[in-house]
């Protein structure tokens, strides 16, 4: 048995995990407009069941992510475990799982909040995940390290300071070149204490704390903004002066679910990366991608569905954040495009996203040679027949690959140079 085949068990984690009620579309499945007539929000004994039923499934997410070496890691959950091997050979082959959490416990694993990978200099090995708690939407930021390559790991510690029962989740994982370890999340304890008060918050905040030593400790936690959206991913990219920069669905005015960009180098203030102006009462479960390459430009990557220009859209900067290009539709708009990614190797830039025809998905690829001034024909890179993870790139040195796992087809690793 191909032995990243043991890593998932074969099941989808609903969208049972939203402060609010996502429309259709979220998690493993595709973009779809949102329904003119808002649904009825689920009672507290509905969010129980289905948060309940969420906790008892193993997810079909999967992260991966390649080391200085070379070597293709994954990591799952299976059981209760965070489980990572990795592979020597592009994913022909893989190693037996190591567990990263002895203790099983609760983890989040859909799409939108899946484990983490990275590397420090000197090969460690770092790994970052969500501890979902019994409480409806609540969890934990968790991290562990192996400084044996991969062999053990750390005990498992909780970042997040603030240790209520509330969403402290959808954490996002970044080690910059000098080697400082960045956590981002998304938390619930200015809205839980604004709430306390009888006042009103919108969302949720954006939370990060740093490791100045490997990952032996981490300093306090900071926030980065508030009224983030709820449930959709942050994504993170390191400068070239290693300075981390930030983008996630912010929540602007009274329910404009666009998009917010934020260089945390202690000056810099918030600055609207989209302006699609979705007005949602909800959360979509769905994040955007940001790519920095050698070259400093800025690549962003994002879904929104806005009445009148639903679906996918890409844009860049060439002054970090002041400005951005036009943005760029693409995806065919009657095939449900979705889950976009972005990945810039300085003049080399990837565009994948994920369609689906009504039978099957599919996950399309763009092209640019010109640092994302112009763009190649929308190419076929690989297809699914039944339930699929979001697609992801990840890159190996100066080569990019299309990272994917497939219910009925396994997993696959796809080298998009020779894409046509």
């Amino acid at each position: 048995m191909n032995p990243v085949k043991t890593l998932v068990a074969i099941g989808l984690l609903g969208l049972a995990g939203c402060a609010t009620p996502p429309p259709a579309g979220g998690g493993h499945g595709h973009a779809k407009p949102a329904a003119a007539a808002k649904p009825a929000a689920p009672t507290p004994e509905e969010r129980a069941q289905m948060w309940k039923k969420s906790l008892a499934r193993d997810p079909l997410s999967m992260t991966a992510a390649f080391d200085a070496t070379g070597r293709l890691w994954l990591a799952a959950v299976k059981s209760g475990h965070v489980v990572v091997n990795y592979s020597s050979d592009k994913g022909r082959s893989f190693g037996a799982p190591v567990q990263v959490n002895a203790e099983p416990e609760n983890i989040a694993a859909d799409g939108e909040n899946r484990p983490k990978l990275a590397f420090g200099p000197k090969g460690e090995i770092y790994v970052s995940w969500t501890q979902s708690l019994d409480t409806p939407f609540s969890g934990h930021v968790r991290f562990a390290r192996s400084l044996d390559g991969g062999k053990s790991f750390s005990a498992p510690i909780v970042v997040n300071t603030d240790r209520q029962a509330i969403s402290h989740r959808f954490d996002s994982l970044l080690v910059n070149g000098r080697g400082d370890i960045y956590l981002f999340w998304l938390d619930k304890r200015d809205a839980a204490a604004s709430e306390g008060k009888g006042g009103k918050y919108s969302g949720l905040a954006v939370y990060y704390a740093v490791s100045t030593d490997g990952g032996a400790s981490f300093g306090a936690n900071r926030k980065a903004a508030d009224h983030s959206c709820e449930c959709c991913r942050i994504a993170a990219a390191a400068d070239t002066d290693d300075v981390p920069v930030i983008l996630w669905r912010q929540i602007f005015g009274k329910n404009t679910r666009d998009h917010a960009l934020l260089r945390l180098d202690g000056k810099s203030t918030l600055v609207r990366a989209s302006e699609d102006g979705w007005e949602l009462d909800a959360c979509p479960h769905h994040g955007p991608s940001l790519s920095i390459g050698a070259d400093g430009v800025y690549h962003l990557a994002w879904y929104t569905g806005a009445e009148g220009r639903a679906g996918l859209y890409y844009r860049r900067s060439l002054d970090r954040g002041k400005t951005f290009t036009a943005p760029l539709a693409f995806g065919d708009p009657g095939a449900q495009p979705a889950r976009p990614q972005v990945l810039s190797l300085g003049p080399r830039v990837f565009l994948t996203w994920k369609e689906f025809d009504g039978a099957s998905s599919a996950v399309r690829l763009m092209r640019s040679m010109d640092g994302g001034a112009t763009w190649s024909a929308p190419a076929l890179v690989a297809t699914a027949a039944g339930a699929s993870d979001h697609p992801l790139l990840v890159r190996d040195g100066a080569k990019a690959y299309l990272s994917w796992y497939a219910a009925k087809e396994g997993y696959r690793l796809v080298e998009l140079e020779g894409a046509r």
